[in-house]
């Protein structure tokens, strides 16, 4: 099987050992990742930030690029991903033949624990881990995509790692795209709860499946000094690999 790899902004910029990871992954289970070099932003902080025009942009180059080929398109981001598989035809509903186009490349998009599980049934293919996790559930993941239960799947058919759920798992962590930049104050806040439910499970590792979310909260970790981890469910998942 072959699939194109949508490596995302502040994966490709600040967190490259995320992208190796999921690479590692998917070659694991026998998949030809290939990794469009002419890729750069789904347009996703633009249409955030209610910048149409930049959005539909950043879109459309997306699409010339990720629309030469039929293969499935794999994101380690649930915002991402959602912003192209329930966005894209929203943007361009004005314009048939660009409607025509977002909305069979939206068909090809997979979240990244998604593929792994209901694609590739990782979750059953024997895993090793390591310590005792948690998961933080992002808002985009759960809500826009409606993905719930992979992720908790893979975490818990992990052999010699124990997971224990998270209180309130599903609720925001405070990072929200540009609310985090326009109301620190307040995404600061929702982050050091979300960092006082982390701590009360004694995980020694917090994971989720995006890194807008992991960031705001590793800031509070930084803050505190709290003795708990931020990884991505990606490493979490390749460091137990053979």
């Amino acid at each position: 099987m072959r699939v194109q790899l949508f490596v995302t902004c502040l994966i490709d910029t600040f967190f490259p050992e995320t992208g190796e990871a999921t690479l590692r992954l998917l070659r694991y289970f026998g998949v030809d990742a290939v990794l469009p070099t002419e890729q750069t932003c789904c347009g996703k902080p633009a249409d955030s930030g209610g910048y149409r025009y930049e959005s539909r942009k950043a879109a459309e180059h997306f699409l010339s690029v990720f629309g030469r080929s039929t293969d499935p398109i794999v994101v380690p981001s649930g915002s991402c991903a959602s912003m192209v598989k329930n966005h894209y035809p929203e943007l361009f509903r004005d314009d048939a033949r660009l409607h025509a186009q977002a909305t069979a490349v939206a068909g090809r998009v997979y979240e990244l624990s998604q593929f792994l599980v209901n694609v590739l049934k990782a979750d059953r293919a024997g895993l090793k881990g390591r310590g005792k996790i948690t998961y933080h559930a992002s808002c985009q993941l759960t809500r826009e995509l409606g993905v719930k239960e992979e992720p908790l799947a893979l975490l818990r058919s992990l052999d010699a790692a124990e997971f224990v759920p998270l209180p309130s798992a599903d609720r925001c962590c405070g990072f929200g795209g540009t609310f985090m930049a326009k109301m620190p104050e307040i995404s600061m806040a929702l982050a050091d709860e979300k960092l006082d439910t982390i701590l009360s499970t004694g995980a020694d590792t917090v994971t989720g499946c995006d890194h807008g979310c992991l960031m705001n909260i590793s800031d509070a970790i930084r803050r505190r000094g709290a003795a708990v981890q931020a990884k991505h469910i990606a490493v979490v998942l390749a460091e137990g690999l053979a």
